[in-house]
């Protein structure tokens, strides 16, 4: 692959699954892998629960809190995270308009693919780097009570649609390159976040913002934790997934992480492609409108067969089998952390590394020579594809052992296992179909 090749920019954005298909037998052999496991975790495993989300993580040296709770150090990160953002926005304003324009590979892959990174290794960073709450710091609307409450119904209802809204326009509008579309969206983002803190506080950025609460979901496979007594510890990441707070739209977060991902290696397939084309005739509308029908299905089906399996689980009452959806979703998180990893770690390595030195010269001044892209990824495909089928199966055997826990803590005795048969075969499904989309697209 040519750095030229590397560096097209697909119909969606970033380009699909299609620059590198994982050979059928890497496909096979991570199947029968995550088969066998499955079938050993509910099988053979521990018949008691031994992950708990509160049991304390092994603290870190004091000053290593003391320098995360610095006053000083935390308003530098968050200041020069808003310099940051203030330089994208002008190197997308004056930058060239055109495919050197840092600014899809800001969107597309450091926020989109890299929040997902950083938040796995440090935990939910967003939080901090927002330039949005920094913002809202700011100003003396942030030192007095909010004018009204955040309602506990909303839930997370707010960053499912601003999820959404992203991977449509990845996936499904017309133009996901295009960097007018990129700006509409953007600026949307901070109108609605920057009015939404004014109007609930700081509670609005931690259940509607869309990067905050997919940051916050993905940390749950992070290390790094915080103790009750507030130590920056490290731990067991199986005990921290079950923190995973349950609120409305806990579930649907996640299926839409899930099924827009799982979507997009789908629409890279030649088929859905010519699909598209005949159903359309030609029409750019009726084209956006079948994608978009494709992708609310995609995220249906993984959050509506996930809601059905958690429901059929045996043994419980009716007011247990209502929550059951929401206290084993945390269980989902590997599964999506594994295939955002499996879909776009070529992306973050080689697009990552394109954004950051167009970011750097957003104005080809040429100050920085001879710097290139090290394409050490698509150089080495047998290296590449395994690790792509190694995080699938990984996430799904994650997936398995994280269910399997809860499940023994919410389950009685008699039903501990056959209560766990059609969530295993839910998730069995998963790494099949994510296994199969990769090597199709």
């Amino acid at each position: 692959m040519t750095p030229a090749q590397a560096t097209v920019v697909l119909a969606h954005g970033l380009g699909g699954s299609s620059d590198l298909p994982i050979p059928f037998t890497y496909a096979l052999i991570g199947a029968a892998w995550a088969l066998t496991f499955t079938f050993a975790v509910v099988a053979l495993a521990w018949k008691r629960p031994r992950f708990d989300p509160d049991r304390p993580a092994r603290p870190l040296p004091q000053w290593c809190t003391a320098v995360v709770d610095n006053s000083a150090v935390r308003w530098t990160v968050a200041l020069l995270a808003l310099l940051l953002a203030v330089w994208v926005g002008v190197a997308a304003m004056f930058g060239p308009q055109d495919g050197d324009n840092p600014l899809p590979g800001v969107f597309y892959v450091l926020l989109w693919v890299g929040l997902v990174a950083v938040s796995v290794v440090l935990g939910p960073v967003w939080r901090l780097l927002s330039p949005v709450r920094t913002v809202y710091r700011l100003l003396p609307a942030s030192r007095r009570p909010p004018p009204r409450t955040y309602p506990a119904r909303w839930g997370y209802w707010p960053a499912v649609l601003g999820l959404f809204a992203f991977v449509w326009l990845e996936l499904a509008s017309s133009d996901p390159g295009s960097l007018a579309a990129i700006k509409v969206w953007l600026l949307a983002y901070l109108v609605v976040t920057l009015a939404g803190v004014l109007l609930f506080g700081t509670r609005w950025a931690a259940r509607a913002d869309p990067f905050e609460v997919y940051g916050v979901v993905v940390s749950r496979l992070s290390p790094l934790r915080r103790n009750a007594d507030g130590r920056v510890a490290v731990g067991n990441p199986f005990d921290h997934l079950p923190s995973l707070p349950v609120r409305p739209g806990t579930v649907a977060v996640l299926a839409v992480l899930l099924g827009s991902t799982a979507f997009d290696s789908f629409s890279a397939m030649p088929g859905w492609r010519g699909f598209v084309d005949d159903v359309s005739g030609g029409s750019g509308t009726v084209a956006v409108l079948v994608r978009t029908v494709a992708l609310t299905t995609f995220a249906g089906v993984v959050g509506g067969s996930f809601w059905l399996a958690a429901r059929a689980t045996g043994g419980v009452d009716r007011a247990k089998r209502r929550e059951l959806p929401g206290l084993l979703a945390h269980s989902l998180i590997p599964i999506v952390v594994g295939y955002v990893f499996a879909h776009y770690l070529t992306y973050l390595v080689e697009r990552g590394q394109q954004t950051v030195l167009r970011l750097a010269d957003p104005f080809n001044w040429g100050w920085l020579g001879d710097a290139q892209v090290s394409y050490v990824l698509s150089m080495h495909p047998s290296v590449l594809a395994t690790l792509k089928v190694g995080f699938v199966v990984a996430g799904h055997i994650a997936a398995v052992v994280a269910a399997h826990d809860r499940a023994l803590r919410v389950l009685p005795k008699p039903h501990q296992v056959s209560g766990q048969l059609t969530m295993m075969l839910v998730m069995v499904g998963y790494t099949f179909t994510g296994l199969y989309l990769l090597f199709g697209g």
